[in-house]
């Protein structure tokens, strides 16, 4: 037994290099352009052909794995029970940090899952989406905890996760704006008979427990049938976040139309002091509090270096 099988025998994960997880791909293989791939990127993270074959060919394998018993399970039981059931679809649950590439990797496994010979229509749902307005924010005094459990409104996202379990054909939900800083009222993502469905987000894995609650309570997570973690170490983290606030200073923060507008003349020093106190007042205290104690409920955790690829992964035993 190695020194790795060793460490991993009595964890509840199996610790899986780069290059072992590469080679659990076998001839499986995709056509990406390179139009494909800049589509996918983010800015400062990224992303080439080999990283996605490397990381991301293999865990849609996985995931097709998952997706095939959930199909024979569903089929099986059906017969069972003699009852008609709609097949609902299969749900994917992607949480981690603030800049730690979530969106990245949801909209990598989006592409990749759609082009399976089945050709599924997967839908990508982002969490942003189901954030409180600004004007609900500032009435209720937590315009400065924007991303903490009690800036999203639960309600409505268990919701629609339990219309999409319920196998509801068409639903909509609510569309966030980055440029904006907030909900676009009236504007709405529709979703029409999805397969799987993927929702990304810092809070996915969070169950909120409130001792005053005294009813049984329903999780986000609880609606999942796959679940992963992105993660990376906080130094990582804040490097990517404090580069990223440089580049939309330079970018983004630029238009008149963009809620950090404000920002836009800032000279170089200034703008890093400010994403340093954004990340010390607000990010941190979120991932240590909130997030980063859910990692360990994902099925699978992907562990990023420091250049924002993937180093290895951890995957639950089951």
């Amino acid at each position: 037994m190695s020194v790795l099988e060793n460490q991993d025998f009595y964890s509840p994960y199996t610790s899986i290099s780069r290059d072992s997880w590469k080679n659990l791909n076998g001839q499986l293989s995709f056509s990406l352009t390179q139009d494909d791939i800049s589509s996918l990127n983010a800015l400062n993270e990224p992303l080439n052909l080999e990283e996605i074959q490397d990381v991301y060919f293999p865990l849609s394998h996985l995931l097709n794995i998952h997706i095939a018993n959930a199909n024979q399970l569903f089929h099986h039981e059906k017969k069972y029970l003699q009852l008609e059931r709609i097949r609902s679809p299969f749900i994917i649950g992607i949480g981690g940090s603030v800049a730690a590439g979530k969106s990245t990797t949801a909209r990598v496994l989006q592409k990749v899952l759609s082009l399976w010979p089945e050709r599924p229509n997967v839908a990508l749902v982002t969490t942003d989406g189901f954030l409180y307005p600004n004007r609900v924010l500032e009435a209720r005094g937590i315009m400065n905890r924007k991303g903490f459990p009690e800036s999203y409104d639960t309600r409505k996202l268990i919701n629609f996760l339990g219309a999409i379990k319920a196998g509801v054909s068409d639903t909509e939900v609510p569309i966030y704006s980055h440029l904006k800083y907030d909900i676009l009222e009236g504007e709405t993502q529709k979703i029409t008979n999805p397969d799987i469905v993927i929702v990304e987000g810092i809070n996915v894995l969070q169950v909120n427990l409130n001792p005053l609650h005294k009813d049984p309570q329903v999780f986000v997570s609880d609606f999942f049938d796959y679940s992963i973690y992105v993660h990376a170490s906080e130094k990582n983290l804040v490097d990517w976040y404090i580069s990223r606030f440089v580049s939309l200073k330079n970018t983004a923060f630029q238009s008149p139309e963009s809620y950090f507008h404000r920002y836009a003349q800032l000279n170089e020093a200034e703008t890093l002091r400010l994403a340093k106190t954004i990340w010390d007042d607000i990010n941190k205290p979120n991932l240590i509090k909130n997030i980063l104690p859910t990692r360990f409920r994902a099925n699978l955790i992907l562990e990023k270096g420091s250049h924002h690829f993937v180093k290895g992964v951890k995957l639950r035993k089951t």
